[in-house]
């Protein structure tokens, strides 16, 4: 309502009351519908957005800066275009330029840039003022008959200059340079693909316009960027084709060198589309400082005029396939490019897969042939009009001259004419102003062939205009010169592999040591910094460990091997080898519950090595063997095994007092030993065992007297070679031929397997092994020793074997695993072990031949 003070000002009929909220929605709806329709998106039919469409229509119609025209000042482009057309920031029509001339971002450019138009590294260019511009031999293609009456027209901003509402371009634009532009509410990146297979694509359209988006693909392979590069993955691509929305993984092309040293070196010669490259160069450099990526000693930016030369030079030791997996997952070597095909379709946004942008540029090149042979039409039958009154003139020449001398004025004479020969007002005219050389006999057959050539092209397009398949042929006819024109190979390969990254990728499947101590810490070490000792040696340096704290579980597994542990209440957890922390061999390691989620009262007691979960026929075909300290054995099928869960399962049930302490994996044709510590084994066919499911808790394996328990159990499969290698707790041991061990019934009470005696002490261990294997034993210390399972000679069951290590007084073994045997053999002074004191007990015969 208005004050008294309003009214009596005479503001009462000036002013009217709005509802404030109705008016912000309507301004709001009106400046989003300005951004969406006339600055973020492009038209469809020519892939241009606004500024770009009157940048090329400034520089072909206003200023004739056509290819074989010289070039023009930068500024005098943008000058005439804002003033023009344009009425924004000068920036923004520059910038947009110099876009178009750039031969990294378009994949066609439309413009020709002299001078500095910027680089691959994120320089700017120069000033518009230093830059000078014409269009491209391609974009002449673009603006090919806009004379011809082939599209709208509209006023510009101050209603003074007509110009286009879009190109009539020969060219499928939108889809061979893409394009990328956010508006109010949606947004647009489209990306840009390869001028032949697009142009094949359209042309199949046109000879079978219902054909199915999918049929498409086989014409159009996916985006073919301006720097190349590789696409990691098809799905992504299929889907953006198909829908018009995806993501497409973008990976540069790499090479592996070596340098004059011998080292391997990355080379990188193309990177991802839209990527800078000095900032790319500049975080890998940053990464490797941080230590965020282990293996590159040097990357230097090799790249001249000749094209992109990255050069990444490794370390001695490192491997460039994980070296250069590692950079791909973090660095943006790889880095995806989201596909959104929104586009203005009769100036509303719509999402467009490959048939729609097909569809809409053939339909637009449709209406602009339609209406460009009418233009020519309707200029031919002028012209042949006009040719066709010289010809009276000339079969009646006396006549007329008579008639223009004997007339007073131009338009007597015309008037004249136009009575005596039935002529029309533009023929006489034609006449009036016709030459006297048109008299020659000559000219007069010009004009007869003219006359001809007329009707013969007025025939023509009104076939045209009849036919619609004579109008689709023209357009295939005209895409097809533009391809052999303007076509070229494919600069982005397609890799047909998954988007996804495998962890696998990253780690090389290196033999790695996984240590378990008996407080719980959890640990992976290269199994290579465990060298080979003579036997008897006292060992080196394990692992720092608190002075309560032992090694109690030592195993070996490659990096890709999925892990199954075992713990002693029954339950299994998974782990991959490379999810477990690294430490070198003298660390403590990383406390087991923080790396898979054990109870804290629970401890990890057996593992396997398994490769192939994903496997079914090889899942279905093993078997899980589990043992317990009171001597229970359990089989399961691995398939019951085959779905990892973050939260482990029960793998068996323990009774009160009892715990796991082995688990095998096995074909189900193995011979199963069990040990006890009290020196006994029993031996039996693992089929005398059914399988069973995850929920059981398994059936009697060996009988124990009372204070006795079990220490161990292996399962040796046939034809295998393995013997049986029992060791004791104060480093006696020996080898024994498994069929020293007879077969008895599961449930026995077992045979001797070693003498014990207050001297070798307890059972501790049971392996088994062959002589390519090594024997790695650790104290109760924390010492450790490597030896040749060959130094053991082969022992009877009964007897009490050979000293394998030497042990201080106090000490005593906590852990034994047999590994794949060492490549070399290191004298104890390389590998700081002190010399044993005690002689060594066994014969000179024992040293294994081949070995230094």
């Amino acid at each position: 309502m208005l004050t008294e003070e309003e009214k009596n000002a005479g503001l009462e009929g000036r002013i009217v009351p709005i509802n404030i909220e109705e008016q912000m929605k309507s301004a709001y709806i009106d400046y989003s519908m300005s951004v969406i329709v006339s600055r973020a998106l492009p038209d469809v039919r020519d892939g241009m957005k606004p500024v770009h469409r009157r940048i090329l229509y400034d520089m072909s119609a206003e200023l004739n800066l056509y290819s074989d025209k010289p070039t023009r000042k930068s500024a005098r482009i943008v000058g005439d275009v804002l003033g023009k057309f344009h009425p924004h920031g000068d920036s923004s029509v520059y910038e947009a330029m110099v876009r178009m001339a750039q031969d990294w971002s378009l994949r066609y450019p439309l413009v020709d840039g002299q001078g500095n138009f910027g680089s691959m590294d994120g320089d700017s260019p120069a000033a518009m003022r230093y830059t000078e511009a014409r269009m491209k031999k391609i974009t002449d293609e673009v603006m090919a008959d806009i004379d011809k009456e082939t599209i709208d027209w509209t006023l510009n901003f101050d209603d003074t200059i007509p110009e286009p509402t879009v190109l009539p371009t020969k060219i499928p634009l939108l889809l061979v340079n893409g394009a990328s532009g956010i508006a109010v509410g949606m947004a647009t990146n489209m990306a840009p693909h390869n001028l032949g297979e697009v142009v094949d694509a359209c042309c199949a359209y046109v000879e079978n316009p219902e054909i199915e988006c999918e049929e498409l693909l086989k014409y159009v392979k996916g985006p073919d960027f301006p720097t190349g590069g590789i696409i990691y993955g098809y799905d992504g691509v299929r889907e953006a084709l198909l829908t018009g929305r995806g993501r497409v993984m973008m990976r540069a092309r790499t090479e592996i060198e070596h340098t004059a040293s011998g080292r391997e070196c990355i080379v990188i010669t193309e990177i991802p589309y839209m990527v800078n490259k000095a900032e790319m160069i500049k975080k890998i450099a940053d990464m490797i400082n941080e230590k965020k990526i282990e293996g590159i000693s040097y990357i230097n930016d090799e790249s001249d005029r000749n094209g992109m030369r990255i050069i990444v030079i490794l370390k001695q030791d490192a491997r460039a396939s994980v070296v250069l997996n590692t950079l791909f997952k973090n660095t943006p070597l790889q880095t995806s490019f989201a596909v959104n095909n929104i586009a203005l379709v009769n100036g509303r946004p719509m999402m467009l897969n490959l048939r729609d942008l097909v569809r809409h540029f053939v339909e637009h090149r449709h209406d602009v042939i339609v209406r460009r042979t009418r233009f020519d039409l309707r200029k031919a039958e002028e012209r042949l009009h006009i040719v066709l009154g010289l010809l009276i003139a000339q079969d009646n020449i006396d006549e007329i001259v008579r008639i223009i001398r004997s007339s007073q004025t131009p338009d007597a004479a015309r008037q004249s004419m136009m009575e005596r020969f039935d002529l029309s007002d533009l023929q006489a005219a034609a006449i009036i102003e016709m030459r006297l050389r048109a008299l020659t006999g000559l000219e007069r057959g010009k004009l007869e062939a003219e006359r001809d050539e007329l009707n013969r092209q007025i025939d023509y397009f009104r076939r045209v205009l009849e036919s619609r398949d004579l109008q689709m042929q023209i357009i295939r006819d005209e895409l097809l010169e533009v391809k052999e024109k303007y076509g070229d190979d494919r600069r982005t390969e397609i890799v047909y592999a998954s988007e996804e990254f495998n962890p696998e990728d990253f780690y090389a499947d290196d033999d790695m040591v996984i240590t378990i101590s008996h407080m719980g810490y959890i640990k992976r070490t290269p199994l290579a910094e465990y060298r080979t000792q003579n036997r008897g040696g006292v060992g080196a340096k394990g692992s720092a460990t608190r002075d309560e704290d032992f090694i109690e579980h030592i195993y070996v597994a490659t990096m890709h091997n999925t892990i199954l542990f075992f713990t002693e209440k029954g339950r299994c957890y998974w782990l991959k080898v490379y999810d477990i922390p690294e430490g070198a061999r003298s660390s403590k390691g990383r406390a087991i519950q923080n790396v898979i989620q054990i109870e804290p009262d629970d401890k990890v007691r057996a593992y396997l090595n398994v490769r192939r979960l994903d496997d079914a026929d090889y899942v279905a075909n093993n078997y899980i063997i589990l043992c317990t300290k009171d001597g229970t054995i359990k089989k399961t099928r691995l398939e019951a095994y085959s779905r990892p869960r973050q939260n482990g399962v029960n793998a068996i049930v323990i009774r009160e007092g009892d715990q796991l302490i082995e688990a095998s994996l096995t074909s189900g044709k193995a011979e199963v030993m069990i040990a006890a510590r009290e020196g006994k084994a029993i031996r039996f066919n693992e089929s005398t065992v059914r399988p069973i499911g995850r929920v059981g808790a398994g059936v009697r394996g060996i009988s124990l007297d009372e204070g006795d328990e079990v220490v161990g159990m292996i399962c040796v499969e046939p034809a295998s070679g393995q013997d049986v290698l029992v060791l004791s707790e104060n480093g006696y041991g020996k080898r024994t031929d498994l069929s020293e061990y007879r077969v008895t019934n599961r449930g026995g009470k077992g045979v001797k397997t070693i003498n014990v005696t207050e001297k070798t002490g307890k059972l501790i261990s049971i392996q088994a092994v062959t002589d390519e294997n090594d024997l790695m034993i650790i104290n109760r210390s924390g010492l450790t020793i490597r030896t040749a399972v060959s130094q053991i000679r082969l022992a009877g069951r009964a007897t009490q074997g050979v000293r394998i290590i030497n042990l201080r007084d106090g000490d005593q073994i906590a852990s034994v695993m047999a590994v794949p045997a060492a490549d070399e053999v290191l004298p104890e002074a390389e590998t700081g072990a002190e010399q044993a004191s005690e002689p060594q007990t066994g014969t000179p015969d024992e040293t294994p031949s081949g070995r230094e």
